[in-house]
């Protein structure tokens, strides 16, 4: 959410990184909101005052000047009832449209529609080649009794799966290998909450553009989070930081994570690379409102998914996200790709993001500086693992002729030992 008074100096710039960022919203009508609700408290304000003043003073008054008083503070209270009946669906529509505006994204995000319009930054790694005609993920996985999607559809529906035996020594692998790595960087390890209220989801931004995208258990009004990114952020929700706190904070976060994938239907329906329900670890940081800081923080998120992409030894490239493959609150987005030999070509495995104060001004997340003064804090994320996703690559990259998969050098301890997945007698 960005302050009204931004809104207000800078309404030009905000209308164009809306439509830069392909949400519709009218920006003057906003505006006419807010003059309205400062017109109208300004008016209620008055009238509670001389309300209050003349209230305070009925007491002192004699029986005449009481009764026509008492009569005057009547009158003042239906005024004040009737001015507020007028703000209230004001207030309402106002409310509903500052959740829809856009965070401005910084100078250098490219300008643009769809993810074929985000730029390459860098590739890291040479794509192998293969002497024997290589399989995909799928049939990989179903030869060596890795996953189970027939059943996984018959139970659950489509998009889903059961992962099996080395599989999900695999994901446990990689899931605890990835956690140690951040914990030695200073990251808090925190397992999350999956299900969460309402507000947690509108003060990440989730809702309301997203709210198709999330499974809602009506009855109990929560969601199931398609990231730890809610509940890590939500944490230190409606919270002030006290200058003795030290920033930046760092939360890791381990959950399931469930996404509706609507709008997809067609898309990527074969093996593991968009489903439901997926094991996902998150970088969050909670760092002082400076723009150099967070430009710092960003970078060090950003390096350290590279970093694990490097020890799996995963061919990928770097993105700068454009406009429109944004969400509404990122103001600086990059996103990693990882090679994936059956699709021919570089897929989205972590995204970098940057928020500046977007999120806390709806999650109410401040701190005090060193001088007293209390300002909301700025939030980053980025992908550390998500799985099943990473399997592709792994299995994929790591196939053997024999149809055999090798386990990455950087995950056999935490594999036992296991250097190679052999099919079973």
């Amino acid at each position: 959410m960005l302050d009204i008074k931004y809104i207000r100096q800078n309404s030009n710039l905000v209308k164009e990184a809306a439509k830069n960022k392909l949400i519709k919203i009218d920006i003057d009508k906003l505006l006419e909101l807010d003059e309205s609700m400062r017109n109208l408290n300004q008016e209620l304000d008055s009238l509670k005052e001389e309300r209050n003043k003349l209230s305070s003073s009925i007491p002192t008054l004699s029986d005449e000047e009481k009764k026509k008083t008492i009569i005057y503070v009547k009158e003042l209270k239906e005024k004040i009832a009737d001015l507020e009946n007028k703000l209230s669906p004001i207030k309402s529509e106002y409310t509903d449209l500052m959740y829809q505006v856009p965070g401005v994204p910084y100078e250098e995000v490219p300008i643009g529609e769809t993810d074929e319009d985000n730029v390459e930054i860098k590739k890291v790694g040479q794509i192998p080649t293969f002497d024997f005609e290589i399989k995909d993920h799928v049939e990989l996985a179903e030869s060596l009794d890795l996953i189970d999607i027939p059943r996984g559809v018959k139970i659950a529906g489509s998009r889903s799966y059961y992962l099996k035996n080395e599989a999900v020594l695999l994901e446990m692998a990689l899931c605890r290998y990835v956690v140690d790595k951040l914990v030695k960087k200073g990251f808090t390890p925190m397992t999350v909450p999956t299900l969460v209220k309402e507000a947690p989801m509108y003060g990440t931004s989730y809702f309301p553009g997203g709210r198709d995208q999330a499974y809602a258990v009506t009855e109990d009004d929560l969601y199931l989070v398609g990231t730890s990114e809610v509940a890590l952020v939500s944490y230190n929700s409606n919270e002030t930081f006290e200058s003795k706190d030290v920033l930046p904070k760092m939360y890791c976060g381990y959950s399931s994570c469930f996404r509706r994938e609507a709008g997809t239907y067609g898309k990527d329906t074969r093996g593991l690379y968009r489903v439901h329900q997926f094991t996902k670890i998150e970088q969050v940081i909670m760092c002082e409102a400076d723009y150099d800081k967070q430009y710092e923080l960003h970078d060090f998120l950003l390096n350290n998914a590279e970093e694990i992409m490097q020890d799996l030894k995963i061919p990928y490239r770097v993105v700068k996200v454009c406009t429109g493959d944004m969400g509404i609150g990122q103001v600086r987005k990059h996103d990693i790709e990882a090679w994936m030999p059956s699709r021919g070509k570089y897929s989205e495995t972590h995204s970098c993001s940057s928020f500046g104060d977007f999120q806390s001004r709806r999650s109410g997340i401040k701190y005090k500086d060193e001088n007293g003064e209390t300002k909301y804090c700025y939030t980053l994320n980025n992908t550390a693992i998500a799985s099943p996703r990473i399997l592709i690559p792994l299995l994929e990259l790591n196939q053997n002729e024999d149809g055999s998969v090798n386990i990455p050098e950087v995950l056999i301890p935490y594999m036992g030992g296991m250097t190679k997945i052999e099919k079973k007698n």
